[in-house]
């Protein structure tokens, strides 16, 4: 088995702890170290049983083959961290499925996504680097999801849709066939798109409309 730290020690990363330990339940295959938070306050407790051991300064420092994955929900803040972990070449991203998952042999998963449990993907899907798809998800067929992208639990996407790098889609969001979100868009809980939506911007309700543009 592969030792392997979770980053994050919040909610999130208790349930990719648990995800893991279904994992091993099915294929024993990680040794969960703990966590890694920089939250100074974090250092030394214990979250769901595994103990917060160190920070990025921590992983930065490993000589070792190191491995990691990144469950820190914010798709910004996940990149940066994973920029940052990228200096040292010990470091080794996991890619995480929950056993529960339906997906294709169709379906090519990036290094360092997690996906959780219910979800469905079909065939000819792109997932790309250290994206999250949370629980009871669909995922249809010919979607493109790009680096970083955070998926919420119960987003249901359409086939031919196309998602930018670090764009977040809502809890129980929708969106039809043939649809692209712009990078670093965020789409809020129950949002349904039917229209293209541009880089940048946050867009809410039911058809989603921008309500906010970064541009």
């Amino acid at each position: 088995m592969k030792d392997l730290y979770i980053i994050g020690a919040g909610g999130f990363g208790r349930e990719v702890a648990w995800l893991v330990e279904r994992i091993n339940a099915a294929d024993p295959t990680w040794n969960i170290k703990g966590f890694i938070d920089d939250n100074p306050s974090a250092l030394g407790k214990l979250e769901g049983g595994y103990p917060v051991v160190g920070d990025s300064k921590f992983l930065l420092q490993q000589e070792k083959e190191t491995w990691v994955v990144c469950a820190v929900g914010s798709a910004k803040v996940r990149r940066t961290i994973i920029e940052r972990l990228e200096e040292n070449s010990a470091i080794h991203f996991a890619t995480v499925i929950d056993p529960s998952v339906i997906l294709s042999d169709r379906v090519t998963v990036g290094e360092g996504s997690i996906i959780c449990a219910g979800t469905v993907l079909t065939v000819d899907i792109s997932i790309g680097k250290h994206v999250i798809i949370n629980l009871d998800c669909t995922i249809g067929h010919d979607d493109i999801i790009s680096d970083f992208v955070t998926i919420y639990p119960s987003v249901n996407v359409s086939g031919n849709v196309s998602v930018g790098t670090c764009a977040e889609l809502g809890t129980g969001m929708q969106i039809i066939q043939g649809k692209k979100i712009g990078r670093e868009s965020i789409l809020g809980a129950g949002a349904v798109v039917v229209k293209d939506i541009p880089e940048k911007c946050t867009a809410v309700g039911s058809p989603a409309r921008v309500i906010k543009s970064k541009c």
